[in-house]
């Protein structure tokens, strides 16, 4: 196993054994998330060793301060329900660095098997890119951290799967781990049926110098939520930089209204390698505008994802849940407040 990989091995007990030795604060139900333990989930007997070769690398981001850990941590709970080898997949999060302490916590008592690394990213290292955009969640900094993932992980790992906060898998992910990706940095579903010019601003569209980015190609819109990515094409060709040069772009002329998607689209659209939609029926958190409810595409489903303003956490709160929501609720690990106040108050009688 190379040397970098054996560190990230190793880190979750470095870092669990100080925080054992350190006394913990009580947590207060309503200041703190918290989530019930996950089941242990173990390989079966096919499976091979844990190693380089058999790993599945997943990289996800973490927000402590924000509903979004709630997904989170739903998501990799489906990840590993749905997996024939759960133990040999690994997790990079990538969270801001005053989160650490709060996060590992979290993890570690949500799932103490999991294998995983936690890498800081800080805000300014994109915070003078960002442009406004039609949502305020969009604009976030770790909205932007997917951008630096060849930067921050280590070079032995080489090919990554990025997932978004707001899904579920309900397959294998390994079926998604194994496709080729054939000449192509990244794979992910296109959708070329979406009105692809939509996605810039007129602007855009009437300077002869940025329209002339897709002149050599057929570009589809993709959703930048579920990626397959070779890193090492990915480092060897500079793509960071390049999507930081649309991103100050951006920033001058103002060519388009919705975060860190478009520059994936003027980099990669027209050179992606083609995923079945199965794995990612997108778009049921509806528009970035209202939220409001929406079926599943047509076809086979192996992962379902909220993007759009309308979360299942949230609208499952509210009492006023699509009807998709309900199949988001079973990888739901959080703790409510009520179960907390009857765990207290039964805990005064004794």
């Amino acid at each position: 196993m190379p040397p970098d990989l054996r560190h990230l091995t190793t880190t979750v007990a470095a870092v669990l054994l100080p925080l054992l030795l350190i006394p913990l604060p009580p947590l207060s139900a309503t200041d703190h998330q918290q989530f019930r333990e996950a089941p242990a989930f173990r390989n079966g007997v096919s499976c091979a060793t844990p190693n380089d070769n058999s790993t599945i690398h997943i990289a996800m981001t973490l927000d402590y301060a924000t509903p979004y850990l709630r997904g989170s941590i739903a998501a990799v709970l489906s990840v590993l329900q749905h997996s024939s080898c759960p133990e040999n997949t690994f997790f990079h999060f990538l969270a801001p660095p005053d989160h650490r302490y709060n996060l590992l916590r979290t993890i570690i008592s949500t799932f103490p098997y999991l294998r995983f690394h936690l890498y800081p990213f800080n805000s300014t290292t994109v915070n003078h890119l960002i442009s406004s955009s039609i949502r305020r969640a969009l604009d976030e900094p770790l909205n932007y951290a997917r951008i630096y993932l060849a930067d921050l992980l280590p070079s032995s790992v080489t090919r990554i799967i990025y997932l978004d906060s707001d899904l579920i898998l309900i397959d294998d992910i390994s079926k998604l781990w194994q496709i080729s990706l054939n000449s192509h940095v990244l794979g992910a579903p296109e959708y070329c049926h979406a009105n692809f010019s939509h996605y810039f601003t007129s602007k855009f569209w009437s300077s002869p110098s940025f329209s002339a980015t897709f002149r050599r190609r057929d570009p589809c819109y993709f959703n930048t939520g579920v990626m397959v990515i070779d890193l090492t094409k990915w480092r060897n060709h500079g793509f960071t930089k390049k999507l930081e040069y649309w991103m100050k772009i951006q920033k001058r002329y103002r060519i388009y209204e919705l975060g860190s998607l478009p520059p994936f689209l003027l980099v990669f659209a027209g050179n992606v390698e083609g995923v079945e939609h199965r794995w990612n029926q997108h778009g049921l958190g509806g528009d970035n505008l209202e939220g409001l409810c929406r079926d599943l595409h047509p076809g086979p489903v192996s992962l379902l994802h909220w993007s759009g303003k309308g979360k299942p956490w949230l609208r499952l709160d509210a009492k006023m849940p699509c009807t998709l929501d309900n199949l988001w609720t079973p990888y739901d690990l959080f703790k409510h407040e009520a179960l907390f106040s009857d765990i207290e108050t039964e805990a005064g009688r004794k």
